[in-house]
């Protein structure tokens, strides 16, 4: 019965170190599979300075920037980013549907998400603010956005 009992705490001993010694690999190549579906590059060390996305050719964006409804919501928890944000927007020319503060207060960067296909919107937005990530709705509902085809998500 010991010996039993040592024979399984080996077995058991082997199967972890096999894991630990393929899983890492395995998890590399899953990811990096995955950014290839999505056409993301994999950086080899991503920094805070790196994006995600890429400002990469897309369609026109179908509305002018005076119908482009942009809501301004703040994610990093300063007193007034918002609203100063807010005027920036609308000397760009863009109305502003709504300011207010994000679902959290820690995001690390200053994003854009669209909504549905307002994509090019999105991206013609974060050219003109010199905004580095581009992304769909994440973490927010359509409602969020108060009627806006873009938010704006003021980060550290």
């Amino acid at each position: 019965m010991v010996a039993s009992a040592i024979a399984a705490a080996e077995l058991l001993l082997l199967v972890l170190v096999g894991i630990s010694l393929i899983g890492k690999p395995l998890s590399q190549k899953a990811e990096q599979a995955a950014a290839a579906k999505l056409a993301v590059p994999l950086p080899a060390k991503a920094t805070t300075q790196d994006s995600p996305i890429k400002f990469t050719a897309t369609k026109k964006a179908a509305l002018a920037r005076g119908a482009t409804r942009v809501t301004i919501l703040n994610g990093n928890g300063r007193n007034g980013a918002a609203a100063s944000q807010a005027g920036i927007v609308r000397m760009k020319g863009y109305p502003v549907a709504a300011v207010g503060n994000a679902p959290k207060a820690d995001y690390a960067r200053t994003m854009v998400m669209y909504r549905g296909r307002f994509r090019p919107e999105g991206v013609r937005l974060a050219k003109d603010l010199g905004i580095k990530i581009v992304t769909p709705l994440d973490g927010l509902s359509v409602s969020a956005l108060e009627g806006a085809h873009v938010a704006v998500i003021l980060g550290a």
